[in-house]
């Protein structure tokens, strides 16, 4: 028997790296989920359960953008057990993208949607069913069908003793560095913080789209000449300031552009783009899977963060299609705990770029997972999304 139960998890650990459902393996369905707990009481049924609750993350430093500044960010987290084993969420709400993610009211109560649902299924591997019939209780919620699908995929993950990068075959080896964003400020704080994480990172991100530009990226270099992006912020409105832009960006040692104009002007970016000396990725142009065939041409390639997206299921659709299309990949995150950006790590060994140093900006992370060596990803051999509960 014990001879048959490891050939059979083989055979479901496969299957899940293919993006199938582990029940598609097996002719006994769910009736087979005995086989990977051995925990699980002959003749009864487990049944997930959800919890969620509100989490506000402390951030270390004011986080300054053109038009305001915070201190906090709005967060839910959220636990599915399933025979003992819990896997954990959460949703994260940036008050600047409320209006896409939704509040703090609107992710609760669509959660207690997925309370009444969840309950349904007694087989967690059934990733797409569960998701899928989640996904149709409304048409937006994206942050807080994140959080049940991360804690969904860290459900799995545990039950198979795995983390995700090696369900999905691929080697942490590969995990980039990640940026690390200098906020706005004044030159001289500028210079301090840019001082302070040149030691520690090996790639800047820059927030620019601004009337100070070029001072900003002057001041950073007056100090560093480490590799810089630049997420503009749909910032430049004229293509071909845009491109002038670029080009003196290139010059400076700048390495990536991230939406250099409005979401709306696609022709315009794709005009940009077809011309630039560095190659140009979406942001707020891109959401969800169906967003991507549409930019292939207007943008070099796609950032991919699991609040937009629906979590990890998503993310991974959009990966494979963008390679797919010959388009570059970066995955990025909000301001999260390191549930989030470490379940958003287990695709960073696919990517051309990360930015995943959201949890370094608070002070109440609930979790350790993800860590940041030297300026690279690091990922602990976790099952699921890789994180401890500190």
């Amino acid at each position: 028997m014990s001879t048959r139960r490891d050939f059979l998890k083989t055979a479901a650990f496969a299957a899940l790296g293919s993006g199938l459902a582990v029940n598609n393996v097996f002719a006994g369905g769910s009736e087979s989920l005995s086989l990977f707990n051995v925990n699980s009481k002959v003749g009864t049924t487990p049944k997930m359960k959800l919890r969620f609750f509100p989490y506000e993350l402390r951030l270390r430093h004011v986080f300054t953008v053109a038009t305001y500044s915070r201190t906090t960010t709005p967060d839910i987290q959220v636990e599915i057990e399933y025979d003992g084993i819990v896997g954990y969420g959460e949703a994260s709400m940036p008050p600047y993208l409320q209006h896409e993610l939704g509040t703090m009211d609107s992710v609760m109560a669509f959660l207690k949607k997925v309370q009444d649902v969840i309950g349904q299924f007694t087989d967690p591997f059934r990733l797409e069913d569960i998701l899928t019939c989640i996904d149709t209780l409304s048409p937006g919620d994206s942050a807080a069908k994140a959080a049940v699908d991360i804690a969904l995929h860290d459900l799995v993950g545990k039950l198979l003793q795995a983390p995700w990068y090696k369900i999905w075959g691929l080697d942490k080896e590969k995990a980039p560095s990640t940026t690390f964003t200098i906020g706005i400020d004044t030159a001289d704080v500028v210079r301090a913080k840019t001082k302070e994480c040149a030691e520690q990172f090996n790639i800047l991100k820059v927030k620019l789209g601004r009337e100070n530009d070029k001072e900003m990226i002057e001041t950073i270099r007056s100090v560093t000449n480490l590799p810089i992006a630049i997420d503009a912020n749909q910032g430049w409105k004229d293509k071909a300031y845009a491109l002038d832009m670029i080009h003196w960006l290139k010059e400076k040692g700048i390495v990536m552009i991230e939406q250099p104009m409005p979401k709306e002007q696609l022709d315009d970016i794709a005009w940009v783009t077809g011309q630039s000396p560095l190659p140009v990725f979406a942001d707020e142009s891109v959401q969800r899977l169906k967003d991507v065939v549409r930019l292939k041409g207007v943008f070099t390639g796609i950032n991919i963060k699991l609040m937009k997206c629906t979590g990890m299921r998503e993310a991974w659709k959009m990966l494979t299609l963008a390679r797919a299309l010959d388009m570059k990949v970066m995955v990025g995150c909000m301001t999260e705990t390191s549930c989030a950006v470490s379940a958003a790590a287990q695709i960073s060994p696919a990517v051309d770029f990360a930015d995943l140093d959201g949890n370094l900006l608070i002070a109440n992370d609930r979790f350790k997972g993800m860590e940041v060596v030297k300026g690279k990803i690091t990922l602990p051999h976790l099952p699921g999304i890789g994180v401890m509960k500190l």
